[in-house]
């Protein structure tokens, strides 16, 4: 199946990196991410393929099982690449954190995804 960058953006913020169920998240990343996929983060850290995209997302809810992922703006697309700034925190309260997901795209699936953490708004 093919998406837009707007969609894949969305759900790789929704149902990959704020899902806590392993399943539904597996399930996400495989209709969404190339097998090949990439994943960029501010680390200098680079996981590769799905199964690496898998286990560092779910590393993530982990730490941070309550926290939700909202954007403050529409995500952006430009050619084949999109992005999208968003915040995280627990629901009511101050967000904690937040970033911008940078995707490329290929054959409506994201090929590589760079994580930029920014300065809270």
């Amino acid at each position: 199946m093919s998406y837009s960058i707007a969609t894949l953006l969305t759900r790789n913020l929704h149902d990959v990196f704020g899902e806590n169920d392993p399943a539904r998240r597996r399930a996400a990343i495989d209709e969404i991410f190339t097998e090949d996929c990439v994943f960029y983060d501010p680390s200098r850290n680079v996981y590769r393929g799905r199964d690496e995209i898998d286990r560092v997302a779910g590393a993530i809810r982990a730490t941070h099982p309550d926290f939700r992922y909202q954007p403050i703006a529409g995500p952006e697309e430009l050619g084949n690449v999109g992005r999208v700034q968003w915040v995280s925190g627990r629901p009511g309260e101050a967000p904690a954190y937040a970033g911008t997901d940078f995707i490329i795209a290929r054959d409506g699936r994201i090929a590589a995804l760079y994580l930029f953490f920014d300065k809270l708004p």
